[in-house]
């Protein structure tokens, strides 16, 4: 079964590490005038903005379920997730864009460029820091799985969200070291506008993979296949059991609803399947600790009876 990571942790290390980054960006950009520069300022300033998001939906997921809301609150972690990437595509990879082509038009001259060196690499070692804390739950989470395998197949947005935040910005503050570095080196601005739509077109490209996914558990997803084989397999191998008929699955953040339909193995009284059934449900979610709800519908065959004519 696949693990969890920690996305507390991971989000409360990449909010420290934006704020500062952000603080030291803001005052490079001004010194400096560099585009790429203010383009990472605000890159890291949203990033900061989205960590706040992840931490509201983590907040509001863990509320208990109510009778307009029977099955809880654990998918409102993808919804804010999902804004998260609208944000990242907006707010980052759009303004990017923009001031890259506004740069490409006026040509500006860098100011104090060392300044605007030293911030990036201060940036990278500090958002290094924040990647390294970030992969420590990411491979809690994917165990044998690829990083790609793992993207592609998690269940927990909100470390889906803070992998893809944390790696654009690593990557975009290697593009504005480059930038601001050739433009000092050959003394063409051009190098810093180029970077600065680097950084956009990277951020628009993160932020969309992102959203694929989180909109996928946001419609509804199941849980990730590894797990559902390892539950029907337990289900199976249960002595109640003759026969599971259908397993369904539902993720609901960090909650999962099951829903099976099985032959119980032995002909008894109403009261002795009762009994059987809530052996079976209650050691399955205590061997799959993430089920919070669970339905077993007993039956003697995979198809519903046709009404009669």
């Amino acid at each position: 079964m696949a693990g969890q990571g920690n996305s507390l942790r991971a989000i409360f290390f990449a909010l420290g590490a934006n704020f500062a980054i952000f603080v030291a960006k803001s005052v490079a950009a001004a010194i400096t005038g560099s585009g790429a520069m203010l383009a990472e300022a605000v890159h890291s300033l949203a990033d900061c903005g989205n960590q706040g998001l992840l931490l509201l939906g983590i907040h509001q997921a863990k509320k208990p379920p109510s009778p307009d809301y029977p099955l809880g609150y654990g998918k409102a972690v993808y919804f804010w997730s999902f804004l998260v990437a609208l944000m990242l595509f907006s707010v980052g990879g759009m303004f990017s864009l923009y001031e890259g082509i506004h740069k490409l038009s006026t040509g500006e001259p860098l100011k104090s460029p060392w300044i605007a060196i030293g911030v990036l690499v201060f940036g990278i070692i500090v958002e290094g820091i924040s990647m390294r804390a970030c992969m420590i739950e990411v491979n809690k989470a994917r165990g044998g799985r690829s990083l790609w395998q793992w993207f592609r197949q998690s269940r927990q947005a909100e470390l889906v969200v803070i992998f893809g935040e944390d790696l654009a910005a690593l990557l975009g503050l290697v593009f504005a070291l480059f930038a601001v570095g050739l433009s000092m080196l050959t003394g063409n601005p051009i190098w810093d506008a180029i970077g600065t739509l680097a950084i956009g077109v990277l951020l628009i490209v993160v932020a969309v993979f992102i959203s694929i996914e989180v909109k996928a558990m946001l419609i509804g997803q199941s849980v990730d296949s590894d797990t559902r084989k390892e539950m029907l397999e337990y289900l199976e191998q249960r002595s109640e059991i003759a026969q599971v008929y259908n397993l369904l699955t539902l993720q609901l953040g960090n909650d999962v609803m099951v829903s099976v339909k099985a032959r119980m193995r032995e002909d008894t009284s109403a009261n002795g399947m009762i009994k059987q059934i809530n052996t079976v449900e209650r050691e399955f979610r205590s061997h799959f600790s993430a089920v919070r709800f669970s339905f077993f519908e007993p039956d003697n065959s995979d198809h519903e009876e046709e009404n009669p004519q």
